[in-house]
């Protein structure tokens, strides 16, 4: 029985790259409202746990249900945003900032409809919002990788989403960058949002994140921060002791 109190719920997810099981057995519920880290070493499967949450990877078995009923009924481009690595995207595709942008309105236009002056209005806002309005007509190949980075967190705002998956979204960005990033992810959960974030620097966990999912291969642990992220638990993520009092990349 799905629980409504969960705005996502994994099920016996399996994942692999040919033979190489990357996820195994997956079982996990993150609360809606949440703000949640997905931490655990490197290649503890912790991208490909977000791109099969939005359906870019096809598991072996097992799923993932979202508790909101739109999503249920296909309308999952418009409930769910997906924030990618910058080093994934191929930025030689020509468009502006403002183009990047307005992409993430077509999942409430719909392909066929042009974007207006009330949609413009919306990106140029949300732009402002991350610090990259100046930029507006800048090809996105221009930028450096933090301001892409921010542009892509404006598409993702822009969709006006519930769940949003967010791959690493510190890498690469300045310290300022961050901080700001660090404050709209806050502001997406007081608006009762749920942000799922990448997230490698064990050092801020506590101070940027309420939840947290630690991985490697299999849950190790999921719940508050207070309760799970310890050093028992980390242990057991990464195979050796003292992570907390260490910065970890």
């Amino acid at each position: 029985m799905q629980n409504e109190d969960y705005a996502v719920e994994v099920h016996d997810l399996t994942v692999a790259y040919g033979t190489k099981p990357v996820l195994w057995d997956i079982d996990l519920s993150i609360p809606a409202g949440r703000l949640a880290a997905v931490i655990g070493p490197n290649g503890a499967g912790k991208t490909t746990l977000i791109k099969a949450m939005v359906g870019l990877i096809k598991p072996l078995s097992g799923g993932v249900d979202f508790s909101d009923k739109e999503i249920k009924n296909g309308r999952l481009r418009n409930k769910v945003a997906y924030v990618p690595q910058s080093g994934s995207v191929d930025w030689d595709f020509p468009a502006t900032v403002l183009d990047v942008v307005m992409m993430g309105r077509y999942g409430h236009l719909g392909w066929f409809k042009r974007p207006g002056s009330l949609d413009k209005a919306m990106a140029l806002e949300t732009l402002d919002s991350v610090g990259m309005r100046e930029f507006a007509s800048r090809q996105i190949s221009q930028l450096s990788g933090g301001q892409q980075q921010r542009v892509f967190l404006a598409r993702a705002l822009i969709q006006q989403a519930d769940i949003y998956l967010m791959d690493e979204p510190f890498k690469g960005v300045d310290a300022q960058t961050e901080k700001s990033i660090v404050l709209l992810l806050k502001q997406l959960k007081e608006q009762g949002k749920t942000v799922i974030v990448v997230h490698h620097d064990l050092q801020t966990v506590a101070d940027y994140f309420d939840w947290v999912i630690l991985i490697n291969l299999r849950i190790v642990a999921n719940g508050l921060v207070g309760d799970v992220f310890n050093e028992e638990n980390l242990g057991i993520a990464y195979g050796n002791r003292g992570l907390l009092t260490k910065e970890v990349t």
